[in-house]
């Protein structure tokens, strides 16, 4: 049952990238990976469920690559910045973009409530934390300072990923973040 599971969710993700969600159909997906369409129900209850399963995947990978890319940023205040950027700039990726940025929200409802943001909201609200001990950020309510920096990650790369032209936005988001980002710098920084 764990490999049926692994082999949908794999074909789910690339008919979910390169056809959309709407536009997958389900008998070609399971085919493709030599299962029929009852074989979806139990693992995953319906497309949508399916769907889910995807894009807590890919969203898990983000945060994961957004890590990555703060690794080098230099101090934490830096690396929290760096995965913000990372974050948004994702939204150029077309299988983030059409997975987790479009379709996701489409058809799955508000991204604050999905799983994975929840477990990148936990990490945010640990970094904001060591921050303000540290006297890196401003004495601010934790939880409000982690859902306000992510949820402008997010509401910036939904935009980038929903403008015709992602690249020419890109930048400006980037920017836009960052000068959010710094109101909660200490001055002791």
């Amino acid at each position: 049952m764990e490999e049926n599971r692994r082999k949908l969710i794999a074909a789910g993700r690339k008919a979910f990238a390169s056809e959309g969600f709407a536009a997958a159909s389900m008998d070609d997906l399971t085919a493709s990976v030599g299962l029929t369409r009852g074989a979806l129900y139990p693992n995953f209850g319906d497309k949508k469920g399916l769907l889910a399963a995807v894009v807590a995947e890919v969203d898990g990978e983000m945060a994961a690559r957004a890590r990555l890319a703060s690794a080098d940023a230099g101090d934490g205040w830096e690396q929290l910045l760096a995965e913000g950027a990372a974050y948004i700039a994702m939204a150029l990726d077309p299988e983030v973009r059409r997975i987790v940025l479009l379709d996701g929200p489409a058809f799955l409802g508000d991204p604050s409530h999905w799983p994975s943001q929840n477990a990148c909201l936990e990490a945010t609200k640990q970094s904001v934390a060591g921050l303000i001990a540290a006297g890196a950020m401003k004495p601010v309510d934790v939880e409000a300072a982690s859902r306000l920096l992510c949820g402008a990650a997010l509401n910036a790369a939904l935009w980038v990923a929903a403008h015709p032209d992602p690249q020419s936005v890109l930048p400006r988001a980037l920017e836009a973040f960052r000068l959010m980002a710094e109101g909660f710098l200490s001055e002791k920084r």
